[in-house]
């Protein structure tokens, strides 16, 4: 009897140091599944979270691509107070057209439009454009512009500018437009008047930028005298050129055209100007565009006493 006692007791002792190592093991278990379902989760919201950023960073869809431009900010574009009453009470004398500049849009791999030049995107020329990245200069243009824009000439109402792109782009400038006066400012108010085909003022709702039909003969008033301006012409002094191609007084003067170029190499030919009568330089030395502007309009501002 004591050792069928002794056995039955530990069979129970047994018993229950079974259970309580299956208890334990099933809570191990347990808990180590409540463990990996929770990892589970943190994993899943990690990995929505990581979709939603990526989501974020990957590029329009092609309905909305064409609205993207340059830069987040859409940039502005005001206009002059400081343009003098002569410019709405009468016509423009001098007419200067900006010849083959190079504005053209390419798409980066963020799906934006940026205005195409040399040093963000030679790459993009070299390989598949097939071009020389030296040649694509819209910097040329906005230095161009300012000289135009910040001369006396200009501010007393007296000047009219236009833009021809090597694409066959006419550009109508407002004589009271105010360009911006950073590269990075430009570029995205190019693209923006490239796609839309128009800019306006934000306090009147002006237009101060659109792309007009071609040719730019129909635009030059009747009698105008159109100038293609190269290194290779006939030289002249600015003072000299405003007073043998001008009159003294700038209210009786004829409409005179300036066919400059916009672009880093080359010459304006006169198979694609014939309505051009003369070419004609302003200095022995070659020029920046923006330099010889400055000169011409140096010399016209001092033969009509503009200070």
């Amino acid at each position: 009897l004591t050792i069928d006692n002794n056995l039955s007791l530990c069979d129970k002792s047994l018993e229950s140091t079974m259970s309580e190592r299956n208890k334990r093991k099933y809570h191990s278990k347990r808990d180590k599944e409540e463990e990996k379902e929770v990892e589970e989760q943190e994993e899943s919201s990690a990995e929505e979270s990581d979709d939603q950023n990526q989501d974020d960073e990957e590029p329009p869809s092609k309905k909305n691509r064409g609205n993207v431009i340059a830069s987040e900010e859409m940039p502005t574009v005001t206009l002059d107070t400081g343009v003098g009453p002569k410019s709405s009470s009468k016509k423009q004398p001098i007419i200067v057209l900006l010849d083959l500049a190079t504005l053209e849009t390419v798409k980066n791999k963020r799906g934006v439009y940026e205005l195409l030049n040399c040093d963000d995107h030679r790459e993009i020329c070299k390989r598949k454009l097939k071009k020389d990245p030296n040649a694509y200069r819209p910097d040329i243009l906005h230095q161009e512009m300012l000289a135009l824009q910040d001369s006396p000439l200009n501010k007393a109402g007296l000047l009219k500018i236009y833009v021809a792109t090597q694409k066959k782009v006419l550009i109508d400038i407002h004589a009271a437009t105010r360009i911006p006066r950073t590269y990075k400012r430009f570029a995205g108010l190019m693209v923006q008047l490239l796609h839309k085909m128009k800019i306006k003022a934000g306090q009147d709702h002006t237009t101060l930028l659109k792309v007009i039909k071609n040719p730019f003969s129909q635009y030059l008033p009747a009698g105008t005298r159109c100038f293609g301006m190269s290194c290779e012409g006939t030289l002249y002094s600015p003072i000299s050129l405003a007073s043998s191609l001008l009159p003294s007084d700038y209210s009786n003067a004829p409409p005179t055209c300036f066919v400059v170029g916009a672009m880093s190499t080359g010459h304006i030919l006169l198979e694609d100007h014939p309505y051009i009568e003369k070419m004609i330089s302003i200095s022995e030395y070659p020029l920046s565009g923006a330099s010889a502007l400055s000169r011409i309009m140096t010399g016209i501002e001092h033969h009509w006493g503009i200070v």
